[in-house]
C-alpha cells in the first residue's frame, strides 16, 4: 500500500473524535483506548501522535497533522498532513488534502476513523468543523472527551482552580483573545486560566494588569504540563517577566512553547510548595538507564515511571539458540512422553525457549498436563501464565535459585512416581540449583535451552549520553550487566548515579572504576528502584533545606564529587 493510499471498503464508515488529553499517556480514557484499538485510520495532531499510536492496532493507517508555526492559535488555518504507514515511525509524503477532507474520504470508504486532538475535542475548532462536515454528509460520528489542558495542567502543577469559597474560573486563549475579553476577565476577581506561549506570558500578564488586575496578583506558569518535562514558575503579574529572565528562559525562534498560566488570589498558586505533587516526585525528570530488554524491564520501568523518572532500556545481552539443539529436542520429547515429574524455569528466556520449541513441534500448554512446574520468580511466572501454564511452585521468599530450593520438596518415592527434573537454562547459568536438587534426592536433566551473548552496541546517541553524563542514573541488576554495558557502550560519566542490586554487582562496578551511590537492601529489582527513589528524595530534601534549586544529577557541574550511599 502506498503511504498516501487509503484501503478500500464499504460506502459508509464511522468517525470517532477523540481527546488525547494534555500529554500524559496515562490520562487517556478507557473508551479512548478501545476506540484506538479498533481504528482503521488514525488522524492525529503531531504533538499527540506518540500518546495515541501505541494503542492502535498493527496495520492502522496513521496520518498526523501539522498545524504550522507553533505560535499559531489552535483551530485556525488549515492543518497540513503527513501520512505514515502502520509500522513506520518516520514521516511519509506530505499530503495536500486538509484533515476534514481526509476524515470524510476515509469514512465514506467504510473505515473506522479516529481523529485525535490534544486536550478535548469540544475545545478544538478543527474538530468542530469536521463534526459539522460529518453531520452534513450523514456520516455517523461520536465524541470521546479528553482532559482539557487548561484543567489537567494546573492539576499536575499543584494549582487548584477553586477554593472553599468557590471562586469563578474563567478560561482565556491569549492567542485569540479580544480587547473585550481582557477587559471582562480583568474586571473579575476570580481565577483566570490563560492558554498562551512561553514567549507571550509577560504580554498576557500586562494585558491583565492594564484591564484592572493588581500587579501583585499571584501567577503560576507551567510548560510541558503533565509530562516529565513539566516545569512551573510562580510569581505575580508584575514580576513574571523578571522571574523568567532570572530562570534564563530564552525566547524561542518558533514562537514559544504552549503554556498554561493560572492567575488569581484564590487559585492557590501561593500554596504550590505544599500542593506540587507531580514535580516533587523523588526522581522527577530523571533519565534512568535500565540495561535490560523492554520485556525484562517492564515492571521495573513502570515503577521508575511512578517515581517520576524516564526509563531508557538498553539490552546488554542477546539470546541465541544453543549450538547443539539435539539435547533440547530430546528433553522436550521426554516432557511429552512422561519422563519428568518437574520442570523448573529460572528465567523468562527459558520459558520463551521451551515455548518456541513447542510451537516447532505443534505442541501447546496442554503438554504440561501431569507435570509440576516451578518458576524462579514473579516475572518468570507471568511468562508461564501468558503461555497458559500456572506454576505450581514460586519462591515465597527470595526470588532466586536459592529461594526456589528453600521451598522445593525433597524426593519422596511414595508420592513421586518419577524422580527426574527438567531444567532448561542458559549456557552460563550457575550450578546452585542443580546441586541443590540432587541433594534433595532428585535426578536432574540440566539442558542448555539458549545461549546468552553480548548485545550489539546501542545507537551512537545513547553511547554519547552514557559517557557524557546525559543519564541521571544507571541501574545494574547483575555483574554481567556492568561488564556488558561498559563493553558495548563505555563507562558511565562520574556525575551519573550508580545503583546496584547487591554487593557482588557493586564490587564489579567498583572494579570497573565506578563509584556506587545506591545499593538495594535486598536482591530485588523493585527494591533497587525503591532505593534509588529514596536517594532522590533525600537529595531533593537536602537541596530545599539549603535553599538551592532542585536539579537532576545530569545538571551538576562536570567533575562534581558524589556521596556514597548504601541504603
Amino acid at each position: 500500500m502506498s503511504p498516501t493510499t487509503l484501503p478500500a471498503g464499504p460506502e459508509h464508515g464511522h468517525v470517532t473524535f477523540l481527546g488525547a488529553g494534555p500529554g500524559d499517556p496515562g490520562l487517556l480514557t478507557l473508551r479512548a483506548v478501545e476506540a484506538l484499538a479498533n481504528a482503521d485510520v488514525l488522524v492525529a495532531e503531531h504533538e499527540v501522535l506518540d500518546v495515541v499510536r501505541t494503542h492502535a492496532r498493527q496495520g492502522v493507517t496513521v496520518v498526523h497533522t501539522d498545524g504550522g508555526p507553533s505560535d499559531q492559535a489552535p483551530g485556525t488555518g488549515t492543518p497540513q498532513l503527513t501520512v505514515v504507514d502502520g509500522t513506520s515511525t518516520s514521516a511519509g509524503v506530505p499530503a495536500v488534502r486538509d484533515a476534514a477532507h481526509l476524515v470524510m474520504e476515509a469514512a465514506r470508504g467504510g473505515r473506522r476513523v479516529v481523529r485525535a486532538v490534544s486536550g478535548d475535542p469540544g475545545l478544538d475548532t478543527y474538530a468542530a468543523e469536521e463534526m459539522l462536515a460529518c453531520a452534513a454528509a450523514g456520516v455517523p460520528f461520536e465524541v470521546v472527551p479528553g482532559i482539557a489542558s487548561a484543567v489537567g495542567v494546573p492539576a499536575y502543577a499543584g494549582v487548584p482552580l477553586r477554593d472553599a469559597q468557590g471562586a469563578d474560573v474563567r478560561f482565556v486563549d491569549a492567542r485569540t483573545a479580544s480587547d473585550r475579553c481582557w477587559t471582562e476577565v480583568g474586571a473579575s476577581d476570580g481565577t483566570v486560566v490563560v492558554s498562551t506561549t512561553l514567549d507571550s506570558v509577560a504580554a498576557a500578564a500586562g494585558e491583565l494588569v492594564s484591564a484592572g488586575r493588581k500587579p501583585d496578583t499571584p501567577l503560576s506558569v507551567t510548560v510541558a504540563g503533565t509530562t516529565t518535562r513539566q516545569r512551573t514558575w510562580t510569581a505575580t503579574l508584575g514580576t513574571i517577566a523578571q522571574t523568567l529572565k532570572q530562570a534564563k528562559v530564552l525566547p524561542s525562534p518558533e514562537g514559544g512553547r504552549p503554556v498554561i498560566a493560572v492567575v488569581g488570589e484564590r487559585s492557590a498558586a501561593a500554596q504550590r510548595d505544599q500542593l506540587s505533587w507531580f514535580e516533587s516526585k523523588p526522581l522527577f525528570g530523571w533519565k534512568v538507564l535500565v540495561p535490560r530488554t523492554k520485556e525484562q524491564a517492564a515492571s521495573l520501568s513502570d515503577q521508575l515511571v511512578s517515581y517520576g523518572a524516564v526509563p531508557h532500556e538498553v539490552p546488554t545481552i542477546a539470546v541465541e539458540p544453543p549450538r547443539t539443539p539435539q539435547q533440547m529436542e530430546r528433553a522436550v520429547k521426554g516432557l511429552v512422553t512422561g519422563r519428568y515429574e518437574w520442570i523448573a524455569f529460572t528465567s523468562v528466556n527459558a520459558v520463551k525457549a521451551v515455548r518456541e520449541k513447542f510451537e516447532e513441534y505443534g505442541l501447546d500448554a496442554r503438554a504440561f498436563a501431569g507435570i509440576k512446574v516451578a518458576a524462579v520468580g514473579e516475572q518468570t511466572a507471568k511468562a508461564l501464565i501468558a503461555f497458559g501454564v500456572k506454576p505450581d511452585l514460586v519462591p515465597s521468599g527470595e526470588q532466586s535459585a536459592a529461594g526456589l530450593l528453600e521451598d522445593w520438596p525433597p524426593y519422596d518415592p511414595v508420592f513421586d512416581p518419577i524422580d527426574r527434573v527438567f531444567l532448561p537454562r542458559a549456557d552460563i547459568a550457575t550450578e546452585t540449583l542443580v546441586a541443590g536438587l540432587i541433594e534433595l534426592g532428585w535426578e536432574v536433566d540440566d539442558v542448555t535451552a539458549y545461549r546468552t551473548v553480548r548485545a550489539s552496541p546501542p545507537p551512537a546517541e545513547t553511547r554519547e549520553a552514557i559517557k557524557g553524563g546525559g543519564f541521571d542514573a544507571v541501574l545494574f541488576t547483575s555483574s554481567s550487566t556492568v561488564r556488558n554495558l561498559v563493553g558495548i557502550a563505555g563507562k558511565p560519566h562520574n556525575v551519573t548515579v550508580i545503583a546496584c542490586i547487591g554487593p557482588a554487582t557493586a564490587k564489579t562496578a567498583e572494579e570497573h572504576g565506578l563509584r556506587v551511590d545506591v545499593m538495594a537492601p535486598e536482591p530485588s529489582v523493585l527494591k533497587l528502584a525503591e532505593a534509588l527513589a529514596d536517594f532522590g528524595a533525600r537529595r531533593r530534601a537536602a537541596a530545599l533545606e539549603a535553599g538551592d534549586p532542585v536539579t537532576r544529577p545530569s545538571e551538576r557541574r562536570p567533575g562534581a564529587r558524589r556521596r556514597r550511599s548504601t541504603t
